[in-house]
């Protein structure tokens, strides 16, 4: 990805923490200090551009996984936990609660955000199968287990609960992959 792009893609998710879903390309240009017509050169518009964020958004996180899997420091248990939890550190200040309002807005972008968080589970199953087969956790089936997780992310993108409950994104996901880990059983 060029930098201008990258400047860009940085720039939206400013403007989207400013003014959620509603921020207009004139605020993105205002605080990139450029013209819109630049930002049209890299995006034809904001659905192309929310596209980009999206994608962007999740190539952070799975480098941030790739970083988890060959962490040498962390068991397979932590290893498990911090994948389903990923969230890069630059990602923190993101307030991911307003993205519930995407399926009926832009369902082109939420389509792409429903792929996003459906594929790319590979090596989260593979260290599932491995703590499974070490006797770290117990066996359990892998597709309802992966089904679980993703619904719940969708839910998050689907339902103001985040906002309804007073949790930030990083939080809720926190309480559902202790949930997922841990159970409820004391």
């Amino acid at each position: 990805m060029n930098a201008q792009k990258e400047r860009i893609l940085k720039g939206t998710i400013q403007a989207f923490n400013e003014k959620g879903l509603k921020f207009t390309m004139d605020d993105l240009a205002k605080i990139l200090g450029m013209s819109k017509k630049t930002i049209y050169v890299e995006f034809t518009d904001k659905n192309s551009l929310f596209l980009a964020m999206v994608d962007y958004l999740f190539d952070g996180i799975k480098e941030s996984e790739e970083k988890i899997i060959s962490n040498s420091d962390m068991d397979i248990i932590e290893k498990i936990t911090n994948i389903l939890g990923v969230l890069p550190e630059s990602y923190r200040d993101i307030d991911l609660r307003q993205l519930y309002m995407l399926k009926d807005k832009y369902p082109v972008i939420y389509k792409r955000v429903e792929e996003r968080l459906e594929n790319g589970w590979e090596k989260t199953i593979e260290l599932l199968k491995e703590a499974m087969s070490e006797g770290k956790v117990r066996s359990v089936n892998v597709d309802i287990f992966k089904m679980m997780m993703e619904a719940a992310l969708e839910q998050f993108f689907q339902r103001d609960i985040l906002i309804n409950n007073s949790l930030s994104y990083e939080d809720g996901l926190r309480e559902v992959v202790g949930i997922l880990i841990n159970g409820i059983k004391l």
